[in-house]
């Protein structure tokens, strides 16, 4: 079923209009397991050339597309839904080689992102427009009627990151369907061919020729130019703020939609369940050893109950499974994606030692294995406390008061969520309602579901609002119809 993705000798095509095809550059990326080296496969280096062709394609497709009715658009999507569970073990399989997530994860992934195109067709079978007569506007008589409804933008880039690359491609590919825009998928080339076996997915489901397309290549050759080319109507991006900031900048007149990093903190107050709080900060840092847009990447608490959850952190800390996925079934802390990752996190952690931040615990890697980290005493002269590690080490931050924490956690370029730990509901408000932030947990770890609320941040953490609902929003637009009675 997947045999055309490639051929014998692991080489990875692309679809194009309904085929699947290699690249006329006749150059190829090689993708490599973090867990053990080995070769994956390779992607086509796709040329500006053959950008240009498969956008020529997205764009005429899409004109058949969006005459098809909701309920034919949907009946696809269920049908991506049900091949993605067929086929749960051996996406999960690929995904575990591919970016080195332990399986259970991996098809945790899978069967998570089936219910997202799900309930993504049956939120697009409710879209609807609206009917407004003009006599509620002042000065006018009841001889207008604007008929409202919602209209694909057009052809929509998809780009999607290395962390979870079948969901965080479904969730643009599928919102972007059911409102009738065809879709051109650019994967991160760690995570191409988990994209591209998603791609076959939805090939299989009936998707029309050149309704789903995708683009594999080097970033430094065609990134620029597919997020400025002139048929790109929307850009749906999940990736790191410098990349982000580089299309917001490069870009003109095309709306963007944007997750991208953050630095979540989870304050904790001095009424808090610390045994809950600890639980739920460990699941919250170091799951997929951190390498989540939406992990608690810092810990702000009262000074007066800071030892104890420290303890508590390190007793949680322990009970942690560390290791490689090819061994272990399910893991939490797992290798990192590559080795310049773990060199930065490995860069963090040095400097907060230098700067007299206290080790708890860990503090040792091993290749690209960095055993789950704890600092205490970390102070806002450290680069741990602002920057995003995207690796298994969280600091601890002492602080007096809830205004002091609210400054520390607002102090950040990065505004995406925040957790808040109390049994005082006024203070959960009050804090929630100071904090920049485009979501607040409270007594409950940072995370990115349930998929049908919104997901936002700001600052540099992103623009737009994601979401079912919100996200196929964010890729139509109204069109109104003004019906003109003369009397």
């Amino acid at each position: 079923m997947f045999g055309v993705l490639k051929d014998s000798d692991k080489r990875f095509k692309n679809l194009l209009n309904g085929d699947w095809v290699g690249s006329e550059s006749n150059q190829f990326i090689d993708i490599y397991s973090p867990l053990d080296q080995s070769l994956l496969g390779s992607v086509p280096a796709m040329t500006k050339n053959e950008v240009d062709i498969t956008m020529a394609t997205a764009k005429r497709a899409q004109k058949q597309w969006k005459l098809k009715t909701v309920n034919e658009r949907a009946d696809i999507l269920y049908k991506a839904a049900d091949l993605l569970l067929e086929h749960i073990e051996e996406l999960a399989h690929l995904l575990m080689l591919e970016i080195g997530k332990d399986m259970k994860s991996s098809r945790s992934e899978v069967s998570r992102t089936a219910d997202f195109i799900r309930f993504t067709a049956d939120s697009g079978k409710n879209v609807s427009g609206e009917s407004i007569p003009g006599d509620s506007f002042p000065g006018f008589k009841n001889n207008k009627v604007s008929v409202v409804k919602r209209e694909p933008l057009g052809v929509v880039l998809a780009i999607s990151p290395f962390n979870y690359p079948v969901n965080l491609a479904a969730s643009k590919i599928a919102p972007a369907l059911i409102i009738g825009n065809s879709v051109v998928l650019k994967p991160a080339t760690q995570g191409s061919l988990s994209g591209l076996y998603l791609a076959r997915i939805f090939q299989l489901a009936g998707v029309p020729l050149g309704v789903l397309n995708t683009v594999t290549g080097k970033g430094s050759e065609i990134g620029d130019y597919i997020t400025t080319h002139k048929d790109v109507d929307f850009i749906n991006f999940t990736g790191s703020t410098e990349v982000g900031r580089r299309i917001s900048k490069l870009t003109s007149m095309v709306p963007l939609l944007m997750e991208l990093g953050g630095k979540d903190a989870a304050i904790v107050l001095e009424d808090a369940d610390l045994e809950m709080t600890a639980s739920q900060i460990v699941a919250g840092a170091f799951s997929y050893s951190g390498q989540r847009c939406t992990a608690v990447k810092r810990i702000i608490v009262m000074e007066s109950v800071a030892d104890e959850l420290v303890q508590r952190l390190e007793e949680k800390i322990g009970q942690l499974k560390v290791g490689n996925p090819l061994e272990h079934e399910s893991l939490d802390v797992v290798p990192l994606i590559s080795t310049k990752a773990a060199d930065f996190v490995s860069e963090l952690m040095e400097d907060a030692v230098e700067k007299g931040a206290e080790l708890v615990t860990g503090g040792h890697r091993t290749g690209n294995l960095i055993e789950p980290t704890l600092f205490d005493y970390v102070t806002t002269h450290m680069r741990l406390a602002w920057e995003e590690p995207f690796g298994p080490v969280v600091p601890v931050i002492r602080v007096k008061s809830k205004e002091e924490a609210i400054e520390i956690a607002n102090e950040s370029e990065y505004g995406l969520q925040s957790s808040v730990f109390t049994q005082n509901i006024e203070d959960a408000f009050y804090i929630a309602d100071q904090l920049e932030v485009g979501t607040v947990q409270v007594n409950n770890k940072t995370e990115r579901g349930p998929d049908h609320f919104p997901f936002l941040g700001v600052k540099s953490s992103g623009m737009g609002t994601q979401g079912i609902r919100y996200s196929i929003e964010s890729m139509s637009r109204p069109k109104a119809t003004i019906i003109n009675l003369h009397r």
